[in-house]
């Protein structure tokens, strides 16, 4: 079957791996009609932030703030920001995206970017944000935090929050969620988390999700591994109760 053009691609959580977003957009080919989208959470971790973040602002693809580059702005148009804040950025994969730029100077026109970054993007048929929604709350309600870090709360519900659109996030590499393997998408109440956990070293996947054809493009980033996949064999259903189980035994830990 041909795919449909032009394209809707969106791109899971790069975390400083340009080498493998480039290799995963060469296997995509998009054409100058395809609209290519990021999760967010360029930066931290891996050892090319600054590679990363010049090559979407240059391109000018759509991209939404990720709770890393969220930190990044916290601390560094902060000058009271406390030491321990500090060292959790950096120990969180701030040290890479530091040491990625020229001098470890983070340049102005970076920092401008990434404070002008939506929180949420809607297509429509689709609604893209960084790490999900709070689902006690209307749209117009949700804060830049709870769009960017949360997680148990939304990824539990048993009822889309929408009734008429997908929500896609990436924030939390699908292998945490109970019954998904390292690689596989997860895909809960109205939601599909693309997450695969790029920078980890028991997954390795970063993913692109072309939405309008259903397919899954996968770069492994150590083992230079690439597939395309249908959506239906890359994704695996999450139980709600299991992740509120799941959450009440952290609780009580």
């Amino acid at each position: 079957m041909s795919e449909i053009s032009p394209r809707r691609v969106v791109i899971g959580d790069v975390h400083g791996h340009y080498e493998g977003l480039m290799t995963l957009l060469e296997a995509i080919a998009p054409t100058s009609d395809d609209q290519i989208y990021f999760l967010g959470d360029l930066i931290d971790r891996g050892p090319n932030s600054s590679q990363v973040v010049n090559f979407v602002k240059q391109n000018n693809y759509p991209c939404l703030l990720g709770n890393h580059e969220q930190m990044l702005l916290s601390i560094l148009t902060n000058k009271s920001v406390s030491s321990p804040r500090m060292q959790a950025w950096l120990y969180s994969g701030g040290q890479a995206t530091v040491a990625s730029y020229n001098q470890a100077t983070i340049p102005d026109e970076h920092l401008d970017w990434f404070k002008a970054l939506p929180t949420y993007l809607d297509l429509g048929d689709f609604w893209l944000t960084h790490a999900g929604v709070d689902p006690s709350k209307s749209v117009a309600e949700q804060t830049a935090d709870q769009l960017c870090w949360i997680r148990d709360e939304f990824h539990s519900i048993e009822k889309p929050y929408f009734p008429d659109k997908q929500i896609i996030i990436g924030h939390t590499i699908t292998f945490t969620f109970p019954g998904v393997t390292p690689g596989k998408l997860a895909q809960g109440q109205g939601w599909l988390d693309i997450d695969t956990g790029a920078y980890h070293p028991k997954s390795g996947w970063l993913t692109g999700l072309d939405i309008t054809n259903n397919l899954v493009y996968q770069v492994n980033v150590y083992k230079h591994h690439l597939r395309t996949l249908p959506l239906q064999e890359a994704v695996i259903a999450v139980d709600p109760a299991k992740i509120k189980a799941e959450r009440r035994k952290k609780q009580s830990a």
